[in-house]
């Protein structure tokens, strides 16, 4: 079975690298070899150009195609490999297309592995695992009110004046202020069009508590499903959302306005020259460390009165095995293709896994990731 790993872009290496390392046959695709070949060359000489093509000449039953290209190939790559009795994995979102395929998937016997990467991925598997201690503790009860918070956010281990900084290109971060938001908040479904119409202060609970600004990010709802909360569980509040060093809002306050603006090709255009814009000014250095917080609780309560509160809480940054970012998207997604390897995975398309035993052992390869991962009881 070989792995055909196509993308060898700033967040694809460590995770490729311990593929190769762990000794599994990986064919590397890239659009240029040569930046593979910088990359990977002293572990693999099986770098090959990219070609929707060339690698349905090279596919066979079996393989894993691996995608950390951009989202528009992700579906395409998908067909391709249950064409070819292939299983699939990348960290991304699964779109209603990706979905389409799940029957098809399971008809042939293919694992096609999405969202598992850092966010969503990691906050899958910390979610599933939250979920599952509330539900086998004595405090579990049809009357409590349950709220669920999820942030994530990459920034800059020392914080620069636009309280922001990139890692590629910025273009995804502004279309992203462009889409709308819905969440659960004191038991009542909150849309918000915009990011910046929902920015609340938030403390991690950290070994110094640090508070950031956050905001609900795309649809929440779903999720409620996908963590296998009871159908008879009241939830007050539900928000998978970004995180984002304080004083965000206020340097970025310009931008908002601007993107508010912008509508059609004219705002397209505007919002890829901002992103080259934003890229000279305010790109990682070479060598500049990298930061990634993640903090996924679940709270119980019982009018008012705390019943049960756990907290995961994650923060890494980036050093001398590279940022902190690359290696939280690209492992995990190792760790997915180890286990269809292995057979551990049930045919069809499926986000991170909530198998518990999975979840142990991954969470305990994705601890050496960070500097401080943590489980926090906070009524202990």
């Amino acid at each position: 079975m070989t792995i055909h790993w196509c993308g060898t872009g700033l967040s694809a290496i460590p995770g490729l690298r311990r593929l190769l390392e762990n000794g599994h046959a990986v064919t590397v695709w890239n659009r240029t070899t040569a930046k593979a070949q910088d990359a990977v060359g002293d572990l693999t000489q099986d770098v090959r150009v990219f070609s929707i093509a060339d690698l349905t000449d090279a596919l066979q039953a079996g393989d894993i195609v691996v995608s950390m290209l951009p989202g528009d190939l992700h579906v395409p790559l998908a067909q391709l490999a249950i064409s070819k009795q292939a299983h699939f994995v990348s960290s991304s979102y699964i779109s209603p297309e990706m979905r389409a395929l799940d029957a098809q998937a399971k008809s042939a016997g293919l694992c096609l592995v999405n969202e598992i990467g850092l966010d969503p991925g990691i906050d899958h598997l910390m979610a599933h695992a939250l979920v599952d201690a509330y539900k086998t503790s004595p405090a579990c009860d049809a009357d409590n009110d349950l709220s669920f918070i999820s942030y994530c956010g990459g920034i800059p281990k020392t914080p620069n004046p636009f309280r922001y900084k990139f890692s590629w290109s910025p273009l995804g971060v502004l279309k992203a202020l462009r889409s709308p938001s819905r969440s659960l908040r004191n038991f009542e479904t909150l849309d918000v069009a915009r990011p910046w119409d929902a920015i609340s202060t938030y403390t991690a609970p950290l070994p110094s508590p640090e508070s950031f600004e956050v905001y609900p990010n795309r649809d929440s709802l779903p999720f409620v499903t996908q963590y296998e909360f009871a159908p008879d569980w009241k939830v007050r509040d539900f928000v998978r959302g970004t995180l984002r060093l304080n004083g965000w809002a206020e340097a970025w306050k310009d931008v908002f306005a601007e993107v508010e603006t912008l509508d059609g090709a004219a705002g397209d255009a505007r919002l890829k020259a901002m992103s080259d814009q934003f890229w000279t000014e305010n790109a990682y250095d070479t060598d500049e460390a990298d930061r990634v917080v993640l903090c996924v609780a679940l709270k119980a309560e019982k009018e008012n009165v705390e019943q049960w509160h756990k907290s995961y809480v994650l923060d890494a940054w980036g050093d001398a095995r590279g940022t902190a970012m690359a290696r939280l998207v690209s492992v995990p997604v190792s760790l997915a293709i180890e286990a269809v390897l292995a057979q551990k995975l049930k045919p069809g398309v499926q986000a991170a896994t909530a198998d518990l035993e999975l979840i142990t052992a991954w969470m305990g390869e994705i601890s050496q990731l960070a500097q401080h991962v943590a489980v926090i009881d906070h009524l202990s």
